[in-house]
């Protein structure tokens, strides 16, 4: 199996237009439930320093950001933050909260970012007030938080995603071939 062959739950946020922009739906749809989302949060803000530090720039400097809360069968399940160098997301769609009619990969790809690489850390923290009271978690429940980097060719970063995750309503999966190297 080459690395085209390697295939994890991600890989269908990653391709440009897959699922006509909304791989959440698609997904939610192959497990029988309706998924949806909902951006509360877009535009222009200062860099958090694990923002930063992924993306390359200062802390505190400025970063486009959309917050999503996603949905299956109508509960809250992930918050995920999206990130996107200032230099790149600026003035475009990436900016607002309106939906991106084929997603936001394609557009990216419009604009001529293209991921090619993508990194990837899944942990386990408590959530935050805010995060336990949008997921509908106890204090004490712990989350999963995945963090995906995505870069062009040349390795620079283009987009970075900050997922929060109740832990009962997600599933990761990840396939690869024994033995391969990066």
């Amino acid at each position: 199996m080459g690395d085209a062959e390697r295939a994890s739950t991600s890989a269908r946020y990653l391709a440009a237009g897959g699922a006509g922009g909304d791989a959440w739906a698609a997904e939610a749809r192959a497990e029988g439930r309706r998924g949806t989302q909902r951006i509360v949060q877009a535009g222009e803000v200062p860099a958090p320093e694990l923002v930063a530090v992924r993306l390359g720039e200062e802390p505190g400097q400025a970063v486009i950001a959309r917050r999503r809360i996603m949905y299956a069968d109508d509960e809250p399940c992930e918050l995920t933050d999206t990130y996107y160098p200032a230099s790149i997301a600026r003035g475009t769609a990436l900016a607002g909260t309106a939906k991106i009619r084929g997603g936001a990969v394609r557009l990216l790809a419009e604009l001529g970012h293209v991921g090619a690489w993508v990194e990837e850390d899944v942990t386990a923290r408590l959530p935050t007030p805010d995060e336990a009271t949008t997921l509908a978690l106890s204090g004490s429940e712990p989350l999963l938080q995945l963090v995906r980097l995505t870069e062009d060719a040349e390795g620079r970063p283009i987009q970075l995603d900050v997922m929060a995750m109740a832990p009962r309503r997600q599933r990761l999966r990840y396939r690869f071939r024994a033995g391969d190297r990066p």
